[in-house]
């Protein structure tokens, strides 16, 4: 007969539920291993007392990660009210220049407007010199016309 494997027998014991549940019977029954057992099972079920432990920790790791929670979102408060304070300075200087810009803009068509004049003028006194300079030239070309005449 071949020799059983621990294996072999553990197999066993897999395919057959009624040998298992035997063997449950057995082992519970004999009361140093059933203290055995009861004694491995505790060592793994957690107590109220761990419970409360646990819980007592998880409190204090939430309480501790709500306050830094709460120490950045004031720390991000201050910021957006710096940022918020920059913005608004930001946007008086921006009126500021916006308004020093439509006041240039107003000097610059006062400007064009003056030259614009100006222009007219220097035309103006243009033509009233070429009529002057026509005129004394027309004025010497008669007296000279005369004068020849007369020498004639």
């Amino acid at each position: 007969m071949a020799a059983l494997t621990a294996e072999d027998i553990v197999r066993l014991f897999e395919e057959d539920a009624r040998a298992r549940k035997r063997l449950a019977e057995l082992l519970v029954s004999e009361p140093d291993v059933r203290l055995a057992i009861i004694s491995a099972v505790l060592r793994d079920v957690a107590t109220k007392g761990d419970l409360e432990a646990l819980r007592r920790a998880v409190r204090e790791d939430m309480e501790a990660f709500r306050e830094e929670v709460l120490a950045r979102i004031l720390a991000l408060e201050g910021r957006v009210s710096e940022l918020g304070e920059r913005v608004s300075r930001l946007e008086g200087a921006f009126t500021q220049l916006v308004e020093r810009i439509g006041d240039l803009d107003k000097r610059i068509d006062s400007l064009d407007r003056r030259m614009d004049s100006l222009d007219r003028r220097m035309d103006y006194v243009a033509r009233v010199s070429w009529v002057l300079v026509v005129s004394v030239l027309a004025t010497l070309v008669a007296q000279l016309t005369l004068a020849l005449l007369r020498a004639v």
